[in-house]
């Protein structure tokens, strides 16, 4: 075997998926879904077809033209990064049905209870897909170099409704033969179920495959977009307010980056549990309920999940190793929409934040710099466990290089020139520095290319933003040292960015008296801003203000995004001398963990598991 993609078992000598019909029946009742999964080969093939799958009960495989059993065997090993792969045995054939069912510990789906949802009142399940999950829905390439096209109908009980990161074809009755064996007729056409049909007409990774099903609804809010949401009208209000501005930001990202070629940008905002900020999953983004501040700067994650539309969506990364091909690009690309719409100082102020970020990334990663590259080698490593800000940062970091060397006019020329010549592929670095290298001739001896993307670490010439307001933080932030902290007048017109970047330029550790302080004139404790909020929290916790641990246990049980588990459990059980945080850190694990996803509860197991 010769595998194409160290996550994936996937041989490189086996034809690539091209399109892929699925049927879905969901049973909430055991939180499972009775799949079939009708996969099409560009051209027959014979021998041996491996396919990747985690926690999957595979009932049967059939030639789909004559119904006949195909031989399969299932690894007898399971591999705890990669599942197991499931080899079928095919005779000039150039499809092949398989039919299956998922494990409730399926590590791409989250199953929600009413009371764990906004309304109390329906079941709600979503998926989360990246980076290596979709094998834990139905078999496949799971890799990001192979791309698929694919159609799907989801059956689910009637009150309730699904969304797709696909086109919707049409709400209907169940009819009789088209579950293609995924579970008896009798069961796919009993009462109360619909049949909710998508297609995806554009060849996307497995990563960005997604759904949701519960009881939603929706605001419209531009001609492309809708933002949709649980039921709930305050939510839904408050989403369409926050991203009133979408229509704005998709028409810069044309200008910039050339057609948006998806059709729709529709958002879904999702329960708290959702793991990530934002996942750019085509024509329906998934965002978590923080990103909705009451001041539309929530709208900054819709800017990095719109620019995915070009970069990452459009052009993807082969495999992880080259994760910074989708990051870095896509924060580049975010930052310039933000700077379009909002203004150069708040571009600044995110690259100022972003900046921080990367040097903390560089401390965590102090024992082991591969994972500060940017091509890396993840052989053996799971891509959740060292998933980080290296990506993003350097690779914006890069570009950025890139483009005061030639010149913002050249840079942006190079830009569309680069996304129309590679659109619906998966590339590697390689194939990106070779386009670099053509199209700005002599861009080699002006800069390191080969310490940028193979050295460890933060480049010589990479740089800290330039702006006043900048400027004035991280001064203030530098004073709060000295015992000083900042007046009302100075700080009156922050909003939750310059918060977050004057708390990210603090000490790790001040006196516990001068936490209490800022929090006493500020409230920063108790902000609505879940960045600032937590970014305060770090500093309480690393100052041994047990005050605030009542705030610390709170958030932890409130919210499920990574992004502020990570540093919260982190700062709680890192260290010596802890004993009594861990044992705090442990017992509110236990008693949330069954709201987080699988994918943020293996993060955190794995944070306390390092440090006990």
């Amino acid at each position: 075997m010769a595998p194409v993609d160290p996550h994936s078992y996937t041989d490189s000598t086996h034809p690539l998926t091209n399109h892929i019909a699925l049927t879905f029946y969901f049973d909430f009742p055991s939180s499972t879904i009775f799949t079939s999964t009708l996969i099409s080969l560009p051209a027959p093939h014979s021998g041996p077809f491996t396919l990747d799958t985690r926690s999957l009960s595979i009932s049967s495989v059939l030639d789909p033209t004559t119904h006949k059993p195909l031989p399969f065997t299932l690894a007898a090993a399971i591999d705890p990064i990669l599942g197991q792969y499931v080899t079928i045995t095919l005779s000039n054939q150039s499809q092949v049905l398989i039919l299956s069912k998922t494990a409730t510990s399926s590590s791409a789906l989250q199953w929600l209870s009413p009371p764990q949802t906004f309304n109390k009142s329906f079941p709600f399940v979503y998926t989360q897909c990246q980076s290596i999950h979709a094998r834990s829905i139905f078999p496949c390439q799971d890799t990001p170099a192979a791309r698929v096209r694919y159609t799907a109908k989801l059956n689910v009980p009637l009150h309730l409704s699904a969304v797709m990161a696909a086109k919707h074809v049409e709400r209907k009755d169940p009819v009789a033969g088209e579950s293609l064996g995924a579970c008896e007729d009798s069961v796919w056409c009993e009462e109360g179920r619909v049949v909710e049909e998508f297609v995806m007409e554009q060849p996307v990774p497995p990563y960005l495959f997604a759904f949701a099903v519960g009881e939603l609804g929706f605001r419209e809010v531009g001609p492309r977009t809708r933002v949709y949401a649980e039921a709930v009208p305050n939510i839904l209000d408050a989403a369409s307010k926050e991203f009133a501005g979408t229509e704005e930001m998709i028409r810069v990202g044309e200008r910039l980056f050339g057609p948006y070629d998806w059709e729709r940008f529709d958002l879904l905002v999702l329960p708290p549990s959702f793991p990530y900020g934002g996942m750019e999953n085509p024509r329906m983004v998934f965002l978590t309920p923080t990103v909705i501040k009451g001041d539309a700067t929530g709208a900054q994650v819709v800017a990095h999940e719109l620019a995915h539309s070009w970069t990452g969506n459009l052009i993807t990364n082969k495999t992880n190793d080259h994760f910074w091909l989708n990051e870095g690009f896509t924060t580049y690309a975010e930052r310039r929409i933000v700077e379009a719409v909002q203004g150069e100082d708040r571009a600044a102020l995110n690259i100022g934040i972003g900046w921080r970020g990367l040097v903390e990334e560089m401390d965590r990663f102090k024992d082991n710099m591969e994972f500060t590259k940017l091509k890396t080698n993840q052989e053996g490593v799971d891509p959740d466990d060292i998933y980080s800000q290296v990506p993003y940062e350097k690779g914006f970091q890069f570009l950025w290089r890139i483009e005061r060397q030639i010149g913002r006019p050249a840079f942006d020329v190079f830009l569309k020139k680069y996304i129309a010549t590679f659109k619906f592929q998966s590339i590697d670095t390689d194939t990106f520095i070779d386009f670099l290298k053509a199209n700005i001739p002599g861009i080699e001896e002006q800069i390191d290319l080969e310490l940028w993307v193979e050295g460890t670490g933060i480049p010589p010439d990479a740089m800290e933003p330039v702006s006043n307001i900048y400027s004035k933080i991280v001064s203030l932030a530098n004073e709060f040292q000295l015992g000083r902290m900042p007046k009302e007048d100075e700080v009156a017109d922050w909003h939750g960015q310059e918060w977050e970047l004057y708390l990210e330029n603090l000490p790790k550790s001040v006196e516990a008296s001068q936490v209490s302080a800022l929090d006493a004139r500020y409230r920063l404790s108790e902000s609505k801003d879940y960045e600032v909020k937590v970014a305060f929290l770090q500093l309480a916790i690393s100052s041994r203000c047990r005050d605030y641990y009542y705030e610390v246990e709170k958030t932890l049980k409130e919210v499920g995004r990574m992004k502020y588990l990570r540093p919260l459990y982190t700062a709680l059980v890192q260290g010596t001398g802890k004993e009594e945080e861990k044992t705090f850190a442990k017992r509110v694990f236990s008693e949330a963990c069954d709201c987080y996803h699988p994918i943020a509860r293996g993060v955190v197991e794995a944070i306390l598991a390092k440090f006990s």
